[in-house]
């Protein structure tokens, strides 16, 4: 999936949930413009690739959040 940090930080091997659909997986990497990030911070404009979760799953308007603290409900 590719969007903007609003809040918080994105890392490889973070726990992220995608709301509505209530889809719970792990973050494999991150990149910005082709490159590999360590962390995104709010303002960025990434991608980033999960683990078991396909592209039809997932759709425009999902948002992704933390999975432990205060997860996105919809």
């Amino acid at each position: 999936p590719v969007g903007r940090v609003e809040t918080g930080v994105l890392k490889p091997g973070c726990l992220v949930v995608f709301a509505p659909a209530n889809i719970t997986t792990e973050v494999k990497s991150v990149e910005m413009h082709h490159e590999a990030l360590t962390e995104a911070v709010p303002g960025d404009n990434v991608g980033f690739n999960v683990k078991n979760v396909s592209v039809k799953e997932l759709r425009r308007g999902y948002v992704a959040g933390d999975s432990k603290a205060s997860p996105p409900k919809g």
